[in-house]
């Protein structure tokens, strides 16, 4: 049996340039791993605390000392002399050294740096890649090339995400499930070039976002809508058969006063109003997936989308669940959503965030595995994805390296199982 020897912490830049914690992990018997943690700017009321040193002398007070610290001095020697495969075990302690409901004590960055390390570590001692490892752990999916999640990308970004004339976070490109993995990468990528010289054709901003999408100068949300449209149009994917259209509306973001305020109307919207909006633009671009269209507390205004498009549209629940089992067991009593999106810095640790995804398969809802607009080359969410049997993944636009890292290593699987069947 294989036991944790050491444990560092380190701090590390982000790919916005923002600081955030990198842990390795090594085993008695000489190997190791390394874990770093990604960061949202977009984040939901009721996340897992991520800490931050707010010392205004260092990186602008965003440096993550404390939780180097937290992960150096305190949770080290609670985990060294572990099974690294004892996944519970170890996560319980975690949760126990914090003892707060939100783990603001430690953080979750620090948290979920061991947590994930420890996974990782658990598949190299196994002998196992991570996704296998995963896999065979909890039993979610049976491993094959025709399983893997589909991807999503985010071709345009607005809304914290891009330059600020936009008030959508995402619009998003989702391939044909029933297409392999490498043809959606191959889909993805061929329109992403192709909006990039549609851009550049028509004299707009083509320089990218958070997540590797274009932040273009646009008069309104429709605008970038019917941009993707063209964009599918110049290349040889059919519109609504290859591809389809999605949206990550964000409404947290531009909910003020009880209203949601857009650019593409001069007067803010009611909720009711907002709702008959999207139903109105889940029409007209046959939209496959709607991601956060409500802010995060009105549970009756879900529950009226969900209903009225829920049938052929994926509804579905970032800030409204931030992956958090208590929230997701009152989404589904209300019948708020149909699909969820999973980010394990949301909760902190790898077994609660496959305790929500065992709950959101048992309901039937499409789970979607998501990357953060603050990542790292850290590639371990596509083993994950792959591994809980995720319907979807989204890990941004087919550009910058923290992005297509993720992607690569999806089509490596792909092909890697292909191989051995």
């Amino acid at each position: 049996m294989a036991k944790i020897k050491a444990i560092h912490a380190r701090e590390i830049l982000d790919s916005r340039g923002i600081p955030t914690i990198e842990t390795t992990m090594w085993a008695d018997d000489g190997r190791g791993v390394v874990s770093s943690i990604p960061s949202g700017a977009s984040t939901g009321r009721f996340e897992a605390v991520e800490l931050r040193d707010k010392d205004l002398n260092r990186f602008n007070g965003q440096g993550v000392l404390k939780a180097v610290a937290n992960v150096n001095e305190i949770i080290a020697k609670n985990i060294i002399g572990l099974d690294p495969t004892k996944q519970n075990q170890i996560d319980q302690i975690l949760i126990n050294l914090d003892g707060t409901a939100n783990k603001s004590k430690l953080g979750a960055n620090a948290i979920l740096s061991v947590s994930m390390s420890a996974c990782e570590l658990g598949a190299v001692v196994s002998s196992l890649q991570t996704y296998e490892y995963l896999s065979q752990k909890y039993s979610l999916v049976k491993l094959s090339k025709e399983r893997l999640p589909t991807p999503i990308f985010n071709l345009i970004n607005g809304g914290r995400h891009g330059a600020g004339n936009l008030d959508f976070q995402e619009f998003h490109l989702i391939p044909s499930s029933q297409l392999p993995v490498t043809k959606c990468i191959e889909i993805g990528d061929t329109i992403y070039q192709n909006l990039k010289s549609l851009l550049i054709k028509k004299k707009a901003i083509h320089s990218v976002g958070d997540e590797g999408g274009f932040a273009p100068n646009l008069f309104s949300n429709v605008d970038a809508l019917e941009l993707l449209s063209e964009a599918i149009q110049t290349s040889n994917f059919k519109f609504n058969q290859d591809v389809f259209l999605g949206l990550d509306i964000a409404a947290n973001s531009f909910y003020r006063g009880g209203k949601y305020q857009i650019r593409d109307r001069a007067e803010a919207y009611s909720a009711e109003e907002f709702v008959s909006y999207l139903i109105d633009l889940k029409k007209q671009y046959n939209l496959l997936s709607i991601e956060d269209p409500i802010q995060e507390d009105d549970w009756s205004q879900w529950t009226a989308i969900n209903t009225e498009l829920g049938q052929d549209t994926m509804i579905v629940g970032d800030d409204l669940l931030v992956t958090n089992k208590k929230r997701l067991e009152q989404a589904i009593a209300q019948k708020s959503c149909n699909s969820v999106l999973v980010k394990p810095n949301q909760i902190g640790t790898i077994t609660e965030t496959v305790q929500f995804v065992k709950l959101a398969k048992a309901n039937k809802l499409n789970v979607i595995v998501s990357h953060r607009s603050g990542d790292t080359d850290e590639d371990f969410i596509a083993d994950f994805a792959v591994g809980i049997g995720a319907n979807y993944a989204k890990f941004g636009a087919p550009g910058r390296m923290e992005r297509v890292a993720k992607y690569n290593r999806l089509a490596f699987i792909y092909d890697y199982l292909a191989t051995s069947q």
